[in-house]
Parts: C-alpha cells; structure tokens; sequence
C-alpha cells in the first residue's frame, strides 16, 4: 500500500508541475504579447510626428508630380499625334490610286491611247494632291531608292542581284513608307542588291562565249 500511495503521489506531483510548467509559459507569452502593444501604443514625439507628415507630404507632391508629368505628356501626344490613325488609313487610298494606275496601264485594249492618258493624267494629279495634303500636315514619304536599308524605316521583301550596287542598297521600292513627324505610320516595302553568285556568273559567261 505504502508503495502504491508513493508511486500516485508522485504521479499528482508531475501532473501538477506540468500543468504549473504549462501556466508559466501562457503567462510569460501574455507578458510578451503585453509589452509588444504597449510598444506599438508608444506615442510618437512632436519631432517624430513631424518627419512622419513631412515623408507622408513629400510623397503627395511627388505623385502629383508623377500625375501632371503623365497628364502633359498625354495632352502633348495627343495634339502631335492626333490624325495618326486617320493618316494611316488614308494611306490605303494612294496604294490603291497607284493599282488603279498601273491596272489602266497593263490593260491591252488601252494602251497608247489618249483616254488612258487623260485618265492617269488625272490620276497623278489626285496622288500629287494627297501627297501635298500629306505634307502640311507633316506626312512624308520615306526615301528608299539608293539608300541603304535601315531595318527601322524600310522591310527587305527580296533580294535582287546587281554587281553595280553594294549589299543592302535599295533597287526596288515594292510600297511607299512614310513618317508621320517623327513616328514611323508604316515601313517601305523594298527589294535590295546582292552580289551575283558564282554560278550565276559563270553562266553569264557561258551565255556570252555561246553569243
């Protein structure tokens, strides 16, 4: 019996410094918990209450700042750039002028006749008329013949072997480009030199032995 009571009243002993341990950590986490909000209830000085509205009104100013920086740049845009859209599509009216023009040209039953040549008379002078309209309104075409291909103005469509011309330069203008100020509306559509192969060179010159 002696060692049956011994063995429970160690067995109550350890239960009771468990449940003491257990109380001791709850108390110590809400004696923690306590000196954390009394930190964050800390009030500010008037010196620290300052520089806090001095940052918080810098940071108002600058993104006011941010906001008429981005709101001139939009107006400026928009006056500049306006009738970008519109001279885009405006564009389309001078290629097919230009279709028209060479469709009346290749038509056998027209050719060398005085109405095919009042009719692209006519033509000319409306695509002379546009351009000009074009103009005033800072519209140009983009030079291309004889200039070297520059990726950002013109796009290469093929390749055209010519010995008299160095690599890249412009032979063909295949679609007029043009700018719009300083923003490109579309590129020009070309053909650029290549140097002859070898293969073609010697059948050039076969050609010319046979002759």
């Amino acid at each position: 019996m002696d060692k049956e009571e011994n063995q429970h009243n160690t067995s109550s002993l350890d239960t009771e410094n468990d449940e003491q341990s257990s109380e001791q950590v709850v108390e110590d986490q809400k004696v923690g918990s306590d000196s954390v909000d009394k930190e964050k209830e800390r009030k500010l000085t008037p010196e620290e209450e300052l520089e806090a509205l001095k940052d918080k009104l810098a940071r108002t100013f600058a993104e006011m700042e941010n906001q008429r920086r981005r709101f001139e740049k939009e107006k400026d845009d928009a006056y500049e750039y306006g009738g970008y859209s519109f001279a885009k599509e405006a564009l389309n009216l001078l290629d097919n002028l230009e279709r028209s023009k060479v469709a009346l040209e290749n038509d056998e039953k027209l050719k060398n006749t005085d109405a095919l040549k009042k009719i692209v008379d006519h033509l000319n002078i409306i695509n002379n008329d546009m351009l000009s309209i074009f103009k005033k309104n800072n519209i140009e075409p983009i030079k291309s013949i004889n200039e070297k291909l520059d990726p950002n103005l013109h796009q290469a469509m093929m390749e055209v072997e010519d010995d008299a011309k160095e690599p890249g330069t412009i032979v063909q203008e295949i679609q007029k480009g043009f700018m719009m100020k300083d923003r490109l509306l579309r590129p020009s559509l070309v053909g650029v030199s290549k140097k002859k192969t070898e293969e073609s060179k010697k059948e050039n010159q076969k050609d010319e032995k046979n002759q």
